[in-house]
């Protein structure tokens, strides 16, 4: 760009334009640069207009295309030249570029910044250069020659309109008149109407695809938003669904972590989750494999799994993990919901190819994508636009329109983003028949407390009974109360999960609860009281026959040891496969010892048909299960940064501005308003600091020149305020090395 156009693009755009293509470098987290004229050029190269462009939608982007159409990177165009080729005026499209510094100039002389038409391409709303012959020619001479080519001619000139406006073909190589023309392409090149880029390349002239588009770049479908379809909903309905899916989210979690404080699975080399433990977690959760992956991937971002790292990795709960399962369904939901809110990864690409052919698997790096974050929320701040309760009637209406207003955002995973948006955001309760719950509103607007709140409302009341059936099911008829849930579920085990839950009491589900400590009397009392139909006898038989040899034997840590009353017992035991398993041995007529630990001998006299009971150094019995491992959780991360700008500092941003502000009237003073006196600037040091002394003591502004550490020159006008301790310091609060100024001059009043 030349520096007479660089200075007068930095003079035309306002420093709040400025600021905002500056905001889309990824290069200024540095302190930047002493030459403003490099400085503006970074400003405008491909990537920060790349950037600035990427949040555009599609009628903007044509608004920008249509001024390359117009040639306004080279010569200025007007707004009513714009609205012919669009079919309408810009209307607020252009305030926006204008904002952005993308297009600049009023409206009678519109340009473009630099590098624009890199950015979008070499074919700006799919049209190719312009033929100055045709350019010349009115509309009725141009609309004179169409109507004289034939089908066949015509069929080729479309299939270039509709783009790219280029085709290879050998017909091109020759050139001949249109009387011995032979094929549709010759004869359109004798015509005019291709032109002929090489000997194997022909392109559609712009002022041609124009006219066959019917004098405009673009369909009005094409410059209208997509319609998005709704449906409304009561707002409780919706709660109410989500609520719905929120409970089965918890019991799904809790049941993973559950299963892998008791194995943990292994952790590749390669890092992530092995496809054989995937498919075996789906299989006990009962769930597709999409689902589990969301359930592994939520886990690990909430904290409460993590690889152990140590001996061979697994992945194990962390002790988050203890404390998530005892508080309240809202408050667990709420910790998972901003935990997939803010997950820099895409659950959804597990299961795909890489590069090599090779599956994506959960907790993979490959699955790691830092603009997740950003993509869930523009999803969800459409549907938070829609009126309270209304849902989207389809995923693909909602793919168009966002595809509509960015189409250049997300890349090729775009649209597919979208899509696991909605179908992992109605998975986790936050979206329900296409619209947004009033919890999850509260979370986008990081209100956890009022998304706490508004889940407890939506939530099922907890039930405070339960129906005990004839076959010894018990059938809980909504969500249990915390207390009768764990009391339950302690001596009975789950036959089918949902909003009714059915479970199933076993001789080994009393002998489990009766090993934590319950007597029989407490699990009689329990379904008496806590059963609103009459209790089966064959539950209180199940449970006096299994109590009444529950304990008859007690071990203890020796390695361990076994006792009882009856001698005879004790010889049944000594006689049996277990004792030679975990070398059992008499010390005593009532009893045995063994060098095995306590859990294993108690475990293979189990398998034999015993019933023995553990007991505590009190005499009390006490329970052996394992509680599972846990380790300490990852270091907290710290929350994605959301916002559409790039990492630069007001600081940085007020000095890129002053800098660049300062060149600019470098170059105007250079190029005519500098008075040099006599012995000012040059290699005399002396005359450069009276000269810089002077301006100090008259307040004059003053022209330097300077060479930085790599050599690179450059121009400051600066009023000096000091000059001393080899600095001159300006009252920008720039400071300046003296012997890196070249030469100087007094400005100009």
């Amino acid at each position: 760009m030349p520096a007479t156009s660089l200075a007068d693009w930095l003079r035309s755009v306002s420093d709040e334009a400025l600021a905002t293509l500056l905001r889309n470098r990824r290069d200024l987290a540095t302190p930047p640069p002493a030459d403003a004229g490099v400085l503006a050029t970074r400003a405008g190269t491909p990537g920060s207009i790349a950037r600035a462009c990427e949040d555009l939608d599609t009628f903007t982007l044509a608004v920008l295309e249509a001024l390359l159409v117009a040639d306004a990177d080279t010569e200025p165009t007007t707004r009513d030249h714009l609205g012919e080729l669009l079919g309408r005026q810009p209307g607020p499209a252009l305030d926006r570029l204008r904002a952005r510094a993308l297009a600049w100039g009023e409206d009678g002389a519109l340009r473009v910044a630099p590098a624009l038409r890199e950015v979008l391409g070499s074919f700006p709303a799919g049209v190719g250069a312009s033929a100055p012959a045709l350019a010349a020619a009115d509309r009725a001479e141009l609309d004179g020659l169409l109507e004289q080519v034939g089908a066949d001619e015509r069929a080729l000139l479309g299939k270039l309109a509709d783009g790219p406006p280029v085709g290879r073909t050998r017909d091109a190589a020759a050139e001949v008149p249109l009387a011995e023309a032979g094929t549709p392409v010759q004869r359109l090149l004798a015509r005019g109407l291709l032109l002929r880029r090489d000997a194997e390349t022909v392109e559609l002239p712009r002022e041609v695809a124009i006219a066959l588009r019917g004098g405009r770049l673009f369909t009005a479908e094409t410059l209208d938003e997509p319609e998005l379809p709704i449906t409304a909903h009561e707002r409780t309905t919706v709660d109410e669904a989500g609520a719905g899916e929120a409970m089965e989210l918890l019991r799904r979690m809790e049941s993973l972590l559950l299963a892998w404080s008791a194995q943990p699975p292994p952790v590749l080399k390669s890092g992530g989750l092995g496809v054989r433990e995937l498919r075996r977690l789906a299989r006990d959760l009962e769930v597709p494999e999409p689902t589990a992956t969301l359930l592994v991937e939520l886990a690990a971002g909430a904290g409460l799994v993590a690889d152990s790292a140590a001996g061979t990795p697994e992945w194990v709960p962390t002790t988050l993990t203890d404390s998530w399962l005892a508080s309240p369904p809202a408050q667990r939901w709420a910790t998972l919901a901003q935990a997939w809110l803010d997950l820099p990864r895409l659950p959804g690409l597990a299961g795909q190819r890489d590069a090599k052919d090779k599956p994506l698997v959960p907790l993979a790096e490959e699955l790691r994508r830092p603009q997740a974050p950003v993509g869930r929320r523009r999803v969800l701040n459409v549907l938070a636009e829609l009126p309270a309760g209304a849902g989207v009637d389809s995923v693909e209406a909602l793919v168009r329109v966002l595809a509509w207003r960015a189409p250049r955002r997300g890349g090729r995973l775009r649209d597919e983003v979208v899509r696991q948006t909605m179908a992992e955001g109605t998975a986790l309760g936050l979206v329900a028949h296409g619209a947004l719950c009033t919890a999850t509103g509260a979370l986008l607007a990081d209100d956890r407390p009022g998304a706490v709140e508004a889940m407890v409302e939506a939530l099922p009341t907890p039930v405070d009974h339960i129906l005990v059936q004839a076959d010894n099911t018990v059938v809980a008829p909504g969500p249990l109360e915390p207390d009768l849930a764990a009391e339950v579920a302690g001596v009975a085990e789950v036959e089918s999960a949902g909003h009714a839950t059915v479970y199933r009491v076993t001789e080994t589900s009393v002998r489990r609860a009766l090993d934590t400590g319950r007597t029989a009397a407490e699990l009689h009392e329990l379904f008496a009281t806590r059963s609103a139909t009459p209790v089966p006898q064959s539950l209180t038989y199940l449970i006096d026959d299994v109590a009444r040899r529950h304990g008859r034997l007690r071990g203890g840590a020796a390695g361990s040891f076994l006792r009882c009353d009856d001698e005879v017992l004790v010889a049944e035991v000594l006689n049996s496969a277990a004792a030679r398993e975990v070398e059992l041995r008499r010390i005593a007529p009532t009893v045995l010892i063994s060098p095995f630990p306590l859990a294993e001998v108690l475990d293979e006299l189990r398998k034999v048909g015993f019933a023995p009971a553990a007991e505590g150094p009190d005499g009390r019995v006490m329970d052996l299960r394992p509680a599972g491992r846990r380790i300490p959780p990852n270091a907290p991360r710290s929350r994605p940064v959301t916002t559409e700008q790039a990492g630069i500092s007001q600081e940085q941003l007020t000095a890129v501005l002053a800098h660049l502000r300062a060149g600019d009237r470098a170059a105007s003073s250079r190029r005519g308003s500098v008075t040099r006196l006599p012995g000012g600037g040059g290699a005399d040091t002396s005359a450069t600091l009276a000269l810089l002394s002077r301006a100090t003591r008259e307040q004059r502004e003053v022209w330097i020149g300077l060479v930085d550490s790599h050599g690179t020159a450059s121009q400051r006008v600066v009023t000096p305020v000091r000059v001393g301790g080899g600095v001159l310091e300006g009252a920008d609060s720039e400071r300046y090395p003296l012997h890196r100024i070249t030469s100087a001059a007094l400005v100009e009043d």
